[in-house]
């Protein structure tokens, strides 16, 4: 990869970031999140607060849709995921979806209001994302099904071969689910 690219996808305000990869026969090195670089190539502020991280032992975790109240930044240390967005933001483009594959030198910036999801294409991924906001339990978030057939998001994954959380089975589907306000 030449350099740094950042790019706005069809959903306002979620953008792919090209990250580049410095490797040799040792391994790679990667500047994950550079806040002034990042946002003269267009990314919006974003003061982070927390780290976190999820490490899947299997192929085939699938996890979300969630969207929090919220930015998140999120990346990966190792391995291959599909990614999934869907806009619960009050407006236009609510129902929005978007898909990506991330790998070790894409990252994604997933704005408060869009539901994030991912699926573990390789085992033992490890996932991160910086946000800029604590958890709170009293934050209001929304959930979304994973396999709402009106989202027509196409897993690489079928839903009968997946791990999922009960908790995650148990989303409500698009047409039951209320816009976010900001």
């Amino acid at each position: 990869m030449s350099g740094l690219k950042i790019s706005e996808a069809e959903i306002p305000g979620l953008f792919v970031v090209n990250l580049v990869l410095h490797g040799d026969s040792r391994g790679w090195f990667k500047e994950n999140y550079q806040k002034q670089k990042m946002e003269a190539l267009g990314l919006p502020a974003f003061e982070i607060v927390q780290n976190n991280f999820s490490f899947n032992t299997e192929v085939g975790v699938t996890r979300g849709l969630h969207a929090e109240p919220w930015d998140k930044f999120i990346s990966l240390a190792n391995g291959k995921v599909f990614g999934a967005w869907v806009d619960l933001r009050a407006g236009p483009t609510f129902g929005k979806v978007f898909t990506y594959e991330i790998t070790p030198e894409i990252a994604i910036f997933v704005p408060r209001g869009v539901a994030n999801a991912y699926q573990t294409l390789e085992s033992n991924i490890t996932y991160t994302y910086l946000v800029n906001a604590h958890w709170s339990p009293d934050a209001q978030y929304s959930s979304l099904n994973l396999f709402d057939p009106q989202l027509g998001i196409t897993w690489p994954i079928n839903s009968d071969k997946v791990i999922v959380s009960d908790k995650d089975s148990a989303n409500p589907m698009l047409k039951d689910v209320m816009p976010m306000e900001f």
